[in-house]
């Protein structure tokens, strides 16, 4: 079977440049895809799948229904949206929205996905159970996840597969982290509330950004001495807004942020941790705080057996070689985390590298790939499926 599909996979291989390129040339910022999403609905339909549009608002679903000897569904996700970057490639087949750029290789993740749908539907005999392929929007926002999921799309769903291009990996290699492979990510936003004075006279009123500074200072200095190192948490303010005039005491800042976890066990306490630190920085100065924690997606946590099952498709498709078990997670956030809350899978990460010159890191403007990496993506994406029902239930959710 892994020779078949290598064989389709590599027909396809033109196919597939010519549909990356395409949706390189068109992208679409997070909840505008729409038409990248017939775009993709067109070829998914000419694949003889069952497509269903404007599922998660923008999102398509395409099933590919098997022989019907096994019950097991198994989800194939891929997102679709890009990024507010002006590209710098300078590519024949560069952006042509102005301001808008896939520096994030989402539109590897679609051709990939397609690939594997295509693949897929041309093998004989066909799949025991069925697959529903997920193309997605808004991952960049982390939005699309919770749409997709609120229209049902993990309604039966028994495992699921997602891939993410990674420029460090170099093209055609397979990562492969069991466990933990990427953070949760929440925002953070505190108003501290101050009263406003003459700057001449600090001691007749309460200065919001000299305490706004102690909090940035002081829940900095907690993470080190307060929390487990082995358990790592990131807070970075990246905004303040505050004060109207310089030699006026502001009486309110705003500062906003973001926190990343890696376990759920840590993630839980962060709300409560940071609004204590808050509360004992403002009250001996006189100063109040308000203070919103917005959950976003929670951590990656990659299932063991579907983790086993990508790496031995990998392995065999492409030897040990063509394999690399990450021993890092990210702290940076992917809502695939969401559909992880319905059923046990994995992501992978397509290494999409150039060998021969420097790679510029996603969501930078000159962020580019090396294609030979899609045919790698679509054809471990197609063995695992196969593979996914050559192994027990027993097994798969132990």
């Amino acid at each position: 079977m892994l020779t078949q599909i290598k064989d389709i996979a590599a027909n396809l291989a033109p196919r597939l440049i010519e549909i990356r390129r395409h949706l390189h040339s068109h992208p679409e910022l997070s909840g505008q895809e729409f038409q990248t999403a017939a775009y993709v609905a067109g070829v998914l339909s000419s694949c003889g799948l069952h497509v269903k549009e404007g599922v998660g608002r923008v999102g398509v679903v395409g099933e590919l229904i098997g022989a019907g000897t096994d019950a097991r569904l198994l989800a194939i996700r891929t997102d679709m949206d890009a990024l507010p970057i002006f590209e710098r490639t300078g590519l024949e087949f560069a952006s042509r929205q102005d301001g808008v750029m896939h520096a994030c290789g989402h539109d590897v993740h679609t051709t990939v996905g397609l690939g594997t749908a295509m693949v897929l539907a041309q093998l004989e005999p066909p799949l025991p159970g069925t697959i529903r392929f997920l193309f997605q929007s808004a991952e960049e926002i982390a939005q699309g996840a919770r749409w997709m999921v609120q229209d049902g799309v993990m309604e039966r769903v028994t495992g699921i597969f997602s891939v993410h291009v990674f420029p460090s990996i170099p093209a055609g290699v397979i990562g492969v982290r069991y466990g933990a492979l990427t953070a949760a990510a929440d925002d953070l936003e505190i108003i501290i509330l101050g009263e406003s004075g003459h700057g001449a006279r600090p001691h007749e009123a309460v200065d919001a950004v000299w305490i706004a500074a102690q909090v940035v200072t002081t829940l900095q200095q907690a993470i080190s001495r307060t929390q487990n190192p082995l358990r790592p948490v990131v807070l970075t303010f990246g905004q303040i807004n505050g004060g109207r005039a310089p030699n006026v005491i502001a009486d309110r800042v705003q500062l906003l942020g973001t926190v990343r976890s890696l376990h759920p066990a840590t993630s839980e306490t962060l709300p409560g941790w940071i609004e204590q630190i808050v509360a004992n920085v403002c009250q001996p100065y006189g100063a109040r705080y308000e203070l919103h924690y917005r959950r976003g997606v929670p951590s990656v946590q990659n299932n063991m057996a579907m983790t086993q099952l990508l790496e031995s498709a990998a392995v065999e498709a492409w030897g040990s070689q063509g394999v690399q078990i990450i021993h890092e997670p990210s702290l940076g956030a992917e809502d695939f985390s969401v559909y992880l809350q319905h059923a046990p899978g994995s992501m992978f990460r397509l290494g999409v590298g150039f060998r021969d010159r420097p790679n510029y890191p996603l969501h930078h403007p000159q962020f580019e790939v090396d294609e030979s990496a899609i045919i790698a993506g679509v054809v471990t994406l197609a063995y695992a499926a196969y593979k996914y029902w050559q192994q027990s239930e027993h097994l798969l959710h132990s």
